[in-house]
């Protein structure tokens, strides 16, 4: 099978290109690997077990802050290795993970999401005012501590420890979905009713997932801890919760490793384009949307169902509408980077000094290396030729493509076959 050898290319480039990579890069490679073990084990709970989460940042921070305060004590003295201290997040995350889950699971549903979101604003609160605990609203911080002769001081150690512990956490849940129990939580997902029916306790069942899941969160807090050397009340927030559900379902929650191309998505994404523009949320965000609504398995769910029918495919017929699909979301994106940057420009404070300065005008203003009247029927008709032209080319792109694909569902066998091969794979 190809999975394998995908899966070894992938290991062999991450452990081999970050030390050629710069110092900036290598830290967004860490950021990419602890996002990536956060995803999958927040997918454990809601695209496996089927209980959406509001509040994981719980047991991230607790990993975290539990991390910290084992470092601090191996900082004055105690004999304890450095790489084993994300064992701290992980048995903090199991245990805090097991006493919510247990009140959590009581309910399901929305109000399930929203027993776990109070749970992560009751952290999110009480940290800054417990001192002893969390270090109040300036937090907890240490120093990574040499063992056997490595400093773990440049980004470059951390990043291969980082490595280590996110690649055994990942065998250990790709493991756990082969598991007995691993089936049993697939069936909790699909019907409740039928589990309880066949005489398991579905809540003890609930409360075990939702605790295993905190558990590797809980590793991932670790992780982000050691590799910042400090922790705050922020890691409780709720923007931390909401990322790792862009993640999971961007990524493909129904895909064992789809939250692993959400996770990396986005945090390249972010340490690309933040620097180059303030809305890049905003951006962020619209992502979100378009694969909610027209890919809503996700990145991942699409590539797998590529691969299911990759042998009925015929390429020379696809590949050009899918280059010319490519083109129209180019441009219809390009449409919508313009005319963001420019009510950004216009509705920045900078620009109403130079109205003021104007004497109330409106003066031209630099984007994208060029200077735009505001006033000029030309700078609107830029978005609005690149957006109506991207339309355009999509929906020739698309009719095609839909052509295609009609005509391998109309073949059962073919599709019978897709089903059983992605089944084998998942």
């Amino acid at each position: 099978m190809k999975t394998p050898l995908i899966i070894a290319a992938v290991l062999a480039v991450l452990a081999g290109l970050p030390p050629f990579l710069d110092l900036g890069l290598q830290n967004a490679l860490v950021n990419v690997l602890i996002a990536s073990l956060f995803a999958l084990a927040f997918n454990l709970l809601v695209g496996q077990a089927g209980l959406l989460s509001f509040g994981h940042a719980a047991y991230f921070g607790v990993g975290a802050f539990a991390t910290l305060h084992l470092m601090r004590v191996v900082e004055d003295g105690l004999g304890f290795p450095t790489p084993l201290l994300p064992l701290a997040g992980a048995l903090t995350g199991l245990v805090v993970g097991a006493i919510a889950g247990f009140f959590a699971t009581m309910r399901s549903g929305v109000y399930f999401a929203l027993v776990t979101l109070a749970i992560a604003e009751l952290f999110h609160a009480l940290a800054p005012r417990w001192q002893g605990l969390f270090g109040g609203e300036a937090g907890l911080s240490s120093m990574r501590m040499p063992w056997q002769g490595i400093t773990f001081g440049s980004t470059l150690e951390v990043y291969y420890l980082a490595l280590g512990w996110v690649v055994l956490s990942i065998c250990l849940l790709w493991a756990y979905t082969r598991t007995p129990f691993g089936r049993l939580t697939l069936a909790l997902r699909d019907n409740e009713q039928r589990v309880r029916f066949l005489g398991y306790d579905a809540h003890a069942t609930k409360v075990i997932v939702f605790a295993i899941s905190a558990m590797f969160s809980g590793i991932a807090g670790s992780l982000q801890a050691m590799s910042n050397e400090v922790a705050n009340y922020s890691l409780f927030s709720s923007h931390v919760s909401a990322e790792v559900v862009l993640y999971a379902f961007v990524g493909g929650s129904t895909v064992f490793f789809g939250p692993l191309l959400g996770a990396a998505i986005f945090t390249l994404f972010a340490y690309l384009i933040s620097d180059l523009t303030r809305s890049w949320l905003l951006y962020q965000g619209l992502i979100f949307v378009l694969v909610m609504l027209y890919a809503p398995t996700g990145i991942g769910g699409v590539v797998q169902y590529h691969a299911r029918h990759w042998p009925r495919l015929d390429w020379s017929r696809l590949t050009g509408p899918y280059a010319l699909g490519g083109l129209g979301g180019v441009l219809v994106a390009g449409a919508a980077v313009f005319l963001t940057e420019t009510l950004s420009v216009l509705f920045d404070e900078p620009y109403a000094v130079a109205r003021r300065d104007a004497g109330g005008g409106y003066p031209p203003f630099e984007a994208f290396g060029t200077a735009w009247d505001p006033l000029s029927v030309l700078t609107w008709l830029v978005p609005v030729a690149l957006f109506a032209a991207g339309l355009f080319v999509l929906a020739r792109a698309r009719r095609t493509i839909a052509e295609e694909w009609d005509a391998i569902r109309s073949d059962p066998a073919a599709e019978a076959a897709g089903d059983a091969a992605g089944e084998a794979t998942r």
